[in-house]
């Protein structure tokens, strides 16, 4: 990766980083990769090494990483909202050192921490003597899945320079578009801006002050920040674009942000942790339609899923068969409808709600609750049922407290309007509990 170090030795006094309010520059971080580098190696750390690296991000977390990725060591991110225990996942991937840092992002520690496990995979992969990358699913259908990558590979789609960007990242580094966003954002010697939490009015507060262009974020967050007059409290309007994936995005989201930033150009991305992220560009009418694809990307659908093929995949999973076929493609488990090089998600097939033999997506229910006055959110998820084997529960958050009787009356009045009897919801009930991850989507089981 020395083609890296050139580009940041190049950027200069550049700011890579504003880090608590303080600039962290490309030449910094330069050095700091290189010194970190020989710390590490006098330490002992090399290619025969799985690292777990407990931090969120900061540029000398970013150092770090990068400083292993010189050494060929095989690197487990994990944050403290971590999807997943630490215990499971040392469980699965194996440890020989562990680094933990202070929650300044600045001091740190390293611990010899053996956790030895067999896994051919890995023991296949280390003799190739390149860095390794481990990410985990979040488990959301079952037991969470490790994925081992070449960190080599997953850098190289970034050699080719892009137009730099001011950006607040979202996704944790403990998520493939978490590290996917900080590789873009440096290797284009942008400017990473982070926020102590991503709580919606810090968000807002460092997109005023540091004149974000960019807010790589999710559906859910978007939903939410939608429902908010955070757009006219906080000036926002140094935003020229706005990235949204991860999960189904509602028609009714979408519209309100559009009118809310009508200067920024909405864009849906799409990715999964095993194949990598597509390029992505949304059709100009406003819609939930994109095309997919890109240098590296194949795509097809088959049977109404959709199927890529990627060069940057994972190389397998650590504790689960391969998800590829003979032929390499992967099975999105994404139901699609297509028109033409445009595709529209319709959500994961593992997420369809089945009343009596009859399905539907909660994302469709989802869309006609959302238009209601008063509604904020909402989860939509199916429930077991002796008879109908399930039905479907809305789980509505408001702006302002409501008899639920009348809530009832409302939703049910407006989903018989515009769908079939069989995706009425049978239940409506206040949302009492979070209904999102530590990664912002929406959790429907």
């Amino acid at each position: 990766m020395d083609w890296l170090l050139e580009r940041f030795l190049s950027a200069g006094e550049n700011a890579a980083f504003i880090h608590h309010g303080t600039p962290f520059t490309y030449c910094q971080m330069a050095e700091r990769i290189s010194s970190l580098e020989l710390q590490l190696q006098q330490a002992g750390v090399g290619h025969h090494d799985t690292v777990v690296v407990l931090a969120d991000y900061a540029p000398e977390v970013v150092c770090m990483l990068l400083a292993l990725v010189r050494l060929r060591a095989i690197v487990v991110p994990m944050t403290r909202g971590s999807v997943i225990e630490e215990g499971e996942v040392l469980g699965i991937s194996g440890c020989t050192r562990r680094i933990a840092f202070a929650p300044d992002g600045i001091a740190w520690e390293m611990e010899t921490h053996s956790v030895s496990v067999t896994n051919p995979l890995i023991a296949e992969f280390r003799q190739t003597k390149s860095p390794g990358l481990v990410l985990f699913s979040s488990g959301s259908t079952g037991k969470p899945k490790g994925m081992l990558y070449d960190f080599w590979r997953v850098m190289d789609r970034f050699r080719v320079q892009r137009a730099p960007v001011v950006a607040v990242p979202f996704l944790l580094l403990d998520h493939f578009g978490g590290i996917n966003t900080i590789l873009a954002i440096t290797s284009s010697l942008g400017t990473v801006v982070t926020t102590e939490d991503r709580l919606l009015p810090t968000i807002c507060a460092a997109i005023e002050k540091y004149k974000v262009d960019l807010l790589p974020t999710t559906p859910s967050f978007l939903t939410m920040l939608a429902a908010t007059d955070l757009p006219k409290r906080y000036d926002l309007s140094s935003l020229k674009r706005i990235t949204y994936g991860t999960e189904t995005m509602p028609q009714a989201t979408l519209d309100r942000i559009r009118e809310r930033f009508p200067e920024a150009e909405l864009q849906q991305t799409y990715g999964l942790s095993e194949v990598g992220v597509l390029r992505s560009q949304s059709r100009a009418d406003g819609s939930l339609w994109v095309r997919i694809g890109g240098q590296g990307f194949e795509t097809q659908v088959r049977d109404g899923i959709l199927w890529i093929r990627s060069e940057f995949r994972m190389l397998g999973y650590l504790n689960a068969p391969t998800g590829f076929d003979d032929a390499g493609w992967f099975n999105t488990q994404d139901r699609v409808e297509v028109d033409g090089e445009w595709f529209k998600i319709l959500g994961r097939v593992t997420d369809v709600i089945n009343v009596a033999g009859q399905k539907l997506y909660p994302a469709e229910v989802e869309d006609v609750i959302l238009q209601l006055p008063n509604v904020v959110d909402v989860v939509v998820k199916g429930e077991k049922h002796t008879l109908l084997g399930q039905i479907v529960v809305a789980h509505v958050a408001l702006s302002e407290s409501e008899p639920l009787p009348a809530l009832r009356a409302r939703v049910r009045s407006a989903c018989r309007s515009k769908l079939t009897d069989y995706k009425v919801p049978a239940k409506v009930v206040l949302m009492e509990a979070a209904m999102y991850s530590a990664r912002f989507k929406k959790i429907r089981k």
